[in-house]
């Protein structure tokens, strides 16, 4: 795994996920100063808890922070989300022990759709979410929010052939099953 900068995780759902799920990565969180919002006191109470600095500050610093998203009064200056090596892959499915579920993306590159996948992909239990190097989304904040706290839980690895990763994960015994948005017949219709 590596780690990138540092970013921004705002939201009640994405901050607590990032605390209760990769504390170790989490350098401080800012709440809304004068917040009433109970959930803003558990993440406060959680992240002291866990040794992560918190501060009271205003609603602008918040404002300026969350840009296009909503921040919900706390944010969390995280180092950026862990990736991993295409290398690492073998070992996730090899530690599945035969029941490795995993989600591969070709093509999704709006932060808003990468999210939504991995925040389904984890209620499916996932093994883990593969997604190309290049012409993808990268985890980010908006991921990171969208995801309703997956990308903190599941194992996002960046290939760079989705091809070559493919036959390598048939030649580990995984079972490729693909499917096509531009497809004619329904894949309810099949039987």
């Amino acid at each position: 795994m590596s780690n990138k900068q540092n970013q921004w995780v705002v939201g009640v759902n994405a901050v607590a996920s990032a605390i209760e799920n990769d504390a170790e990565h989490v350098r401080e969180v800012l709440v809304e100063s004068g917040a009433r919002n109970p959930r803003l006191v558990e993440i406060e109470e959680q992240a002291r808890r866990r040794g992560i600095d918190v501060r009271k500050v205003a609603t602008q610093a918040l404002d300026g922070i969350g840009g296009s998203l909503r921040h919900q009064g706390v944010a969390a200056r995280y180092a950026a989300a862990k990736t991993w090596d295409e290398h690492e892959l073998a070992g996730l499915v090899e530690a599945a022990g035969g029941r490795a579920l995993l989600l591969v993306l070709d093509g999704v590159q709006d932060p808003h759709n990468l999210g939504a996948c991995l925040r389904s992909a984890a209620a499916a239990g996932a093994t883990a979410v593969v997604i190309p190097k290049d012409k993808s989304a990268p985890v980010n904040a908006t991921v990171r929010k969208t995801s309703a706290g997956a990308a903190d839980r599941l194992p996002v690895v960046s290939v760079t052939n989705l091809s070559r990763t493919l036959r390598d994960l048939q030649k580990l015994g995984v079972w490729i099953y693909g499917l096509a948005g531009e497809a004619q017949p329904s894949l309810y219709g099949w039987t």
